[in-house]
């Protein structure tokens, strides 16, 4: 939840008395009108926190929490239950507590709660959930202008507006990009989706004029509420919390990924009433993995706290965004993971692509393809009971358009040629099998090899090649992928066209398929 602060009474001249509890109920709300009526019982065993302490309700809803000037109350959502949400869509699953209200700054926070309510009350709607679902996942929006923010809504928003059958959506950091006048915008534009929609703080949209991590996220939770929380939907227990330490402890300046050590005892305390066979899905904006050995974008001791406190489910997933790439990342024991199955790490690909960057598609859209090859898009998440598997959506194209081909157009007959056929499988990790084959000949296993992704190259140099001004803007450099195959291309076939087939098969046993052709010619 929030990371804890006491305003003094003296700077903000309040006058207010500090409360040391905070006392309520949780309750079916069968008229939905969001007050307690008598007719309306309570609900028992349902989780509350203050963002560090997780409490119970007992048998007739009532719970009873420490309070600090300066904390969320909320209420983390049990299984066969649905939140309110408001105009905006926005579960309203909180209570703010900020007595004297935010400090100023260059934008908003919360404006002063004033006297804490006798009764902080919660209403649930009863509500069907099955143990299959699905939920959607968007990385990184990330606007720093209005006309990003429509360009948004017109490549991502468009395509998923009143999309049925997905109970909520969850929005995975960088909602904006530093300007935080962007949130209502933001808002505005995955509120069309038409589903309950849950979103996570991330760099981008932090308080920069703070001098304190603590007061970092004023403005994110005068529009979104807490930073920290969870909840439940089937047998999956969600945990979406703010890893960006701002500013940098180490020396203050920019920011770190990890958690607080409020963080860590709310994990903690909320663990302890989850269910051991649950899936615990924990979702936070900078990756808990460094694939660089010279990358330390991650508090190594948070992580491993993390995995000490996995440590008795088996059933784990862990989600990030961040870094405009698309990955899979698995954690073994030599990584610290205290389990014989390795966890599962998805950094997801992000909606705003490489930053809203390439030529602009024919809606006048910037195409902007990810540093990896990864076209941008967004991601279903199925839950079978504690199991999942995951599609990633690339933004205006097939559900089936999985991979990338590059080939070359021609080859010269009977000559050796270091061309070759590149596959980049969207979803793709290390431990995936792709095969090709030529003119329906043989299969063939392709070779796994971390390099930049020609057809992302091709289109860089694109912009330097042209000798006229295009679009949009330039892409960013390619970096090499992580989800890359190689193939041979045979130059001792008959003159003319062969077909290429390409199949991969995902870590959930999927198959997905591409095509590409080439030539042979003879040399003139």
């Amino acid at each position: 939840m929030k990371k804890t602060f006491i305003y003094s009474a003296v700077l903000f001249c309040s006058v207010l008395t500090a409360q040391t509890t905070v006392k309520g109920i949780v309750y079916e709300d069968l008229n939905q009108n969001g007050k307690k009526e008598k007719k309306e019982k309570g609900i028992a065993n349902v989780a509350v926190t203050n963002g560090r302490e997780v409490v119970l309700t007992d048998k007739k809803g009532n719970y009873e929490l420490p309070l600090k000037d300066d904390a969320i109350i909320a209420v983390i959502k049990p299984s066969a239950y649905k939140i309110q949400v408001n105009k905006d869509n926005l579960p309203q699953f909180f209570y703010n507590h900020k007595p004297a209200g935010s400090p100023k700054g260059k934008f908003e926070g919360v404006a002063p709660t004033g006297k804490l309510p006798e009764s902080v009350d919660f209403g649930l709607i009863p509500q069907k959930e099955t143990a299959d679902f699905t939920a959607l996942v968007f990385g990184d929006p990330q606007p720093y202008t209005l006309e990003e923010v429509d360009f948004f809504t017109r490549g991502i928003i468009s395509e998923v507006e009143g999309i049925k059958n997905i109970p909520f959506g969850l929005s995975m950091g960088d909602l904006v990009g530093n300007d935080l006048s962007l949130f209502n915008p933001y808002i505005q534009a995955v509120k069309k989706v038409g589903i309950p929609w849950y979103n996570l703080l991330g760099n981008h949209d932090l308080n920069f004029d703070a001098k304190a991590d603590h007061l970092a996220d004023e403005t994110y939770e005068a529009h979104f509420g807490p930073a920290n929380y969870a909840f439940n939907y089937g047998k999956v227990h969600f945990i979406v919390l703010d890893d960006v330490l701002y500013p940098d402890p180490r020396d203050h300046e920019g920011y770190w990924g990890g958690f607080t050590e409020e963080q860590m005892q709310f994990i903690e305390n909320d663990l302890k009433v989850v269910p051991k066979d649950n899936l615990i899905v924990m979702a936070f904006h900078i990756p808990i993995s460094e694939p660089d050995a010279k990358d330390d974008s991650f508090r190594d001791e948070d992580r491993q706290k993390l995995f000490e406190l996995l440590k008795d489910f088996p059933n784990t997933l862990s989600l990030s965004a961040h870094t405009h790439l698309q990955r899979q990342d698995f954690f073994e024991k030599k990584d610290g993971w205290l389990q014989e199955t390795p966890h599962h790490h998805y950094n997801i690909g992000t909606t705003s692509g490489d930053w809203y960057s390439g030529k602009l598609d024919e809606k006048g859209i910037p195409i902007s393809v990810m540093r990896d090859g990864t076209p941008k898009g967004y991601a279903f998440i199925h839950f079978n009971g504690n199991k999942y598997t995951v599609d990633y959506k690339v933004a205006g194209k097939p559900e089936n358009y999985q991979m990338k081909v590059f080939a070359p157009k021609v080859v010269a007959k009977a000559k050796r040629t270091k061309s070759g056929v590149f596959a980049n499988f969207f979803m793709g990790s290390k431990k995936d099998k792709v095969v090709y084959r030529v003119d329906q000949g043989e299969w063939k296993e392709m070779e796994y090899v971390e390099v930049q992704d020609p057809s992302y190259v091709e289109l860089v140099y694109e912009w330097e090649l042209s000798e006229v001004l295009m679009s949009g803007k330039r892409s960013s450099d390619p970096e090499k992928s992580t989800h890359v195959w190689r193939g041979n291309i045979p130059s001792d076939l008959a003159i003319g066209e062969h077909a290429i087939e390409i199949r991969a098969t995902d870590m959930f046993g999927k198959t997905h398929t591409a095509n590409t052709s080439y030539r042979i010619d003879k040399v003139k």
